[in-house]
């Protein structure tokens, strides 16, 4: 069954919405709500860390940023990067910080003090109450050096950098779970870019070996954008049983998610809106080249299949907001708006998705901006917060019927690839028997009433959450928040009206 079925309608038809909550789909992996931070602009300093500033704490953290990432309830957060990860080596961030080494940053140009590293990044996972996620360096790294990454955060033996890092003040392991083997290889920025057939057996013959040592752990391989000749390749090399598990349990594989990136922007509301269903195909595609490579190697059913770890997604014109200058984007309502599609998207493909994780988390192309004095919540921030707090627990399936946009697409291929509804709906049941319809009206002058089928509102009303504003084009700025939560109560009679330009979430108990 579908995530999700369309019917395309004329624009001056009544759409309706079909929704019943005992058509559940897939379990909401809580992971889609993740976040990415890394040491680009001023996501790490003068973001998360800024030890010289009045409100942060003893450790240097910015406690504002923190109530917010509690706020969004963020599961999992990837950490150093990013390109930044290709020249960076973890030995320079732990110890005394007065010894540690200052380092040209070759990917985004700067200098790494390297004050901020593995012990305080993990310390701040564990009090903002979240999950890290390491990226290993596979550019000019070494599988000794992300051999002893892993032992000293998760080895609680009496070996060389387990006791390092007891020396450096953590007695316990942190049992870091989720560990990627290298960001963007196949990417011409990076340093020591690789072609696929290389990558896939260096990551293959690095996962056997972290396996070893560390069973548990989780490894993530590098893809692209799910729907490339790299992708297919490296699954291909690398998703077959584990045959050099200790007991000669074949029944797992080396590789338990498959990474892939995209990010959309366009300067015409209607193509930048309807841009994240890209990232939608991207999983399909994506998923079906892992059932392909494991079809083609003869995997097992006892293996589990791998799912997709969307581990960098968001709104962003490197143009408009250049990497090396600390990509600060401005999010205007069509931004929130493409934010809500792409999370939509995540819910009805919950299925296939394991982790996903808006880049970046603070400062850096993010809903959440510091200043001097406080935090700014850009018009991104308030589907993000939505989601992460009501579209958790089954996706539902959904039966919409309403007008498309048929207009120019961006990128242009998913013009005849994916269906671009003027509502983009998802649902979901959490483990309470509340039901949440997330719809998105991407147009831009016109509302529509619209038929609701399944609300079966026996008691009380219809909570309403709506995020909107005066024009698509609205910002929020430190001293003027043009887009919030509207919130309001609806009694279940009748035509529903989503406005233009808006995101609606509905909430009734099912």
């Amino acid at each position: 069954m579908k995530m999700a079925t369309f019917s395309r309608i004329a624009e001056d038809e009544t759409p309706s919405i079909i929704v019943h909550a005992s058509h559940k789909i897939a379990d909401i992996n809580d992971n889609i709500y993740g976040g990415f931070t890394e040491h680009m602009g001023r996501c790490i300093y003068g973001g998360i860390y800024d030890p010289n500033n009045p409100l942060s704490d003893e450790n240097g953290f910015r406690k504002d940023v923190i109530k917010a990432m509690k706020e969004i309830r963020v599961p999992v957060v990837r950490y150093p990067g990013g390109n930044f990860v290709a020249t960076y080596h973890w030995l320079d961030g732990v110890g005394p910080k007065e010894q540690r080494p200052k380092r040209p940053e070759l990917a985004w140009l700067g200098i790494e003090s390297n004050k901020f590293g593995t012990d305080e990044f993990l310390k701040w996972c564990e009090i903002v109450g979240t999950e890290p996620y390491f990226c290993l360096n596979m550019g000019t790294g070494t599988l000794d050096e992300a051999l002893a990454w892993v032992e000293y955060c998760n080895s609680d033996q009496d070996t060389y950098y387990a006791n390092l890092r007891r020396k450096n003040g953590r007695d316990k392991p942190y049992n870091v779970k989720y560990w990627a083997l290298g960001n963007e290889i196949w990417g011409p920025w990076q340093v020591a870019q690789d072609t696929a057939p290389s990558y896939a057996h260096k990551a293959y013959q690095w996962a056997k070996a972290l396996k070893l040592l560390s069973p548990t752990i989780s490894l993530i391989l590098c893809g692209e954008t799910g729907f490339s000749s790299w992708d297919f390749t490296v699954l291909k090399e690398c998703l077959k049983p584990d045959m050099h598990a200790l007991g000669g349990d074949n029944s797992r594989s080396l590789i338990d998610m498959h990474s892939i990136h995209l990010y959309t922007a366009d300067s015409e509301h209607s193509a930048n809106a309807t841009a994240p269903r890209a990232a939608e195909r991207a999983v399909q595609m994506a998923t079906a080249l892992i059932d392909l490579a494991r079809i083609e190697n003869g995997v097992p059913n006892s293996v589990p299949r791998q799912k997709i770890c969307f581990d960098e997604w968001n709104v962003w014109s490197p143009a408009r907001a250049p990497g090396e200058q600390g990509a600060e984007e401005k999010y205007t309502l069509s931004d929130a708006l493409a934010v809500a599609v792409f999370l939509n998207g995540f819910v009805r493909q919950a299925k296939d998705v394991g982790m996903a994780n808006i880049a970046q988390s603070v400062n850096v192309i993010s809903p959440l901006m510091t200043t001097e004095r406080g935090v700014v919540k850009q018009t991104t921030w308030w589907p993000l917060l939505l989601f992460s707090r009501y579209m958790r627990g089954s996706s539902v399936a959904v039966n919409v019927r309403c007008a498309e946009y048929e207009g120019r697409t961006n990128p242009a291929w998913l013009r005849g690839v994916m269906e671009t509804p003027f509502l983009d709906v998802s649902a979901c049941l959490d483990e309470e028997g509340w039901l949440g319809l997330a719809v998105v009206n991407v147009h831009e002058s016109r509302d529509f009433e619209t038929e609701l089928e399944g609300l079966g509102v026996d008691k009380g009303e219809v909570q309403v959450y709506k995020v909107s504003g005066a024009g698509v084009d609205v910002v929020n700025t430190e001293g003027e928040q043009n887009v919030g939560i509207e919130e309001a109560a609806w009694n279940g009679e009748g035509l529903f009206t989503f406005g233009r330009h808006s995101l609606t979430l509905l909430r009734w108990k099912a």
